[in-house]
């Protein structure tokens, strides 16, 4: 059932972004417009020791699970734990539809684990895009979205990329 599965993934274009949403914006991102600038991001700022070919295959692959549990944000009262349950089971289930299924899902688990240096400047450029994001939504709101940068500046330092974010 490839076709019913691509048709369902390419849902991702009409989920909105929840974090977007709770701070009252609208006309906001879809998550498949987020993993489209996530990949842009690390495309351009891959640093040369890590395996940008990787990075690219998981940025791809890292939110498709979204699509079936939704946007979850740490204001939804979701435990780590219980939000990495549901995507996982979410991914074994689509990726076992899929051409490429057993790398889209291995791909996914090393996202989520964030242990390789690809996973971890994934992570990095997840959180550098919301940033990035929120300046678009600032310029055009007077919604305080300050949060968002912070947040991204703390794993940063915590990954240490500490040139990631300097012009």
């Amino acid at each position: 059932m490839t076709r019913e599965t691509f048709i369902e993934i390419l849902g991702l274009k009409e989920l909105d972004r929840a974090g977007w949403l709770r701070s009252g914006l609208s006309d906001i991102e879809s998550v498949a417009a987020h993993s489209w600038g996530v990949a842009f991001l690390a495309f351009h700022l891959c640093p040369v020791e890590i395996n940008r070919n990787r990075v690219m295959e998981m940025a791809i692959c890292h939110d498709v699970a979204e699509v079936r549990v939704g946007d979850i944000t740490p204001h939804d009262g979701v435990s780590d734990d219980e939000k990495v349950r549901m995507e996982t089971e979410a991914m074994v289930e689509i990726s076992s539809r899929l051409p490429q299924g057993e790398l889209m899902l291995e791909l996914f688990q090393e996202y989520e684990l964030g242990v390789t240096p690809e996973s971890r400047f994934l992570k990095l450029c997840d959180k550098l895009d919301m940033a990035l994001q929120s300046y678009v939504y600032q310029s055009r709101t007077d919604v305080d979205l300050s949060n968002f940068r912070i947040t991204a500046s703390k794993l940063v330092v915590e990954y240490g990329f500490p040139n990631l974010l300097r012009n």
